[in-house]
């Protein structure tokens, strides 16, 4: 697949997840196979009111890129103001329009997905920032608002129209969240009508996942969301799986061995502190569905150091290792 010009290692992409897809995560999935990475969401509004804490998120590192920067916003001329901040960076070579997250707090600001409801303002946006920017412009939408609103194929025609260079399909409505299933029968209709690459969105959590998307709805690209929380293994899976090739899953001690360095990379990167509050959440994710894991993150959410919480993971795998 190719986004106006640019070329991938492989079409097997890190979807943009806030609180999860750090500098820190998205090199490890690079490290793992993952053909391209998206930052965290950015606000636009931020970036053009001078954020530091925003401006961090743009952060890119050596190991992942060049990488994809999300931003999300509803005012056309601030979403392409934004363009400013990374125009000249080497390291980002394409710009994401957020037109599907549905968090409360987003949605009513008229961001994400809110957009969907009014696809008007959405091809204003796209055009602006597709004006201003030096890089593709890429958008990413679900299905529709809510069951009486689906309109992903005249939606993905709009964007296509207002100069999008590829567009991601989320197979579920705002109104559905998280919840359900994907639908991939709509990703399938908005590739027919396209002529720009279609990425599929929602519920990849398997490499066979991956192949029944890719032929059930033809789409250009893949985009790993949820599946990859814990497990950024996905990429390695996915693409032995597309070249034919025996899959090889993560061994127990593998999990820990890479949680314990996510960690410590956390910490050179953030601070012991800041790490440790971030790294609980992921920590859980790695070890989800492993034996007496519950009891482990538990003592995990009690600690403050990391020395202590490396000390108790390596003991947690010397544990399992006698089992």
């Amino acid at each position: 697949m190719k986004i106006s010009g640019l070329e991938f290692s492989n079409d097997v992409f890190l979807a943009p997840m806030a609180g999860v897809t750090d500098i820190i995560f998205r090199g490890i999935c690079k490290d793992m196979g993952c053909g391209l990475v998206y930052t965290e969401m950015i606000s636009a509004k931020a970036l053009y009111y001078g954020s530091e804490n925003t401006k961090e998120l743009l952060k890119v590192s050596n190991k992942e890129s060049p990488a994809a920067v999300q931003i999300f916003g509803s005012e056309p001329l601030v979403m392409a103001k934004a363009c400013d901040f990374f125009n000249n960076d080497k390291n980002i070579c394409l710009v994401d329009i957020n037109m599907g997250c549905p968090a409360h707090k987003i949605v009513k600001n008229g961001e994400g997905s809110a957009l969907m409801k009014d696809p008007q303002l959405a091809a204003d946006i796209v055009r602006e920032v597709k004006r201003a920017s030096t890089k593709p412009v890429t958008v990413k939408f679900r299905k529709g608002f809510d069951s009486s609103n689906i309109n992903a194929v005249e939606f993905a025609k709009k964007m296509e129209d207002a100069g999008a260079d590829a567009v991601t399909v989320h197979g579920r409505t705002r109104e559905q969240m998280y919840e359900g299933k994907a639908d991939w029968n709509i990703i399938a209709e908005v590739k027919k009508q396209l002529s720009i690459p279609v990425i599929g969105n929602g519920d990849i959590f398997l490499a066979e996942d991956a192949l029944k998307i890719r032929e059930q709805t033809q789409c250009d690209g893949i985009m790993i969301a949820r599946g990859a929380m814990g497990n950024p293994w996905i990429f390695r899976e996915i693409n032995q799986a597309i070249r034919g090739e025996i899959i090889v899953k993560p061994s127990v001690e593998e999990k820990i061995d890479l949680c314990i360095a996510h960690l410590k990379l956390a910490v050179d990167h953030y601070g012991e502190a800041k790490a440790i509050r971030e790294m609980r959440k992921n920590i859980a994710w790695y070890l989800k569905g492993l034996k007496n894991s519950t009891d482990i993150k538990n003592k995990v959410n009690y600690e403050g150091h990391s020395d202590k919480v490396i000390e108790i993971l390596k003991n947690y795998k010397s544990l399992l290792a006698q089992k």
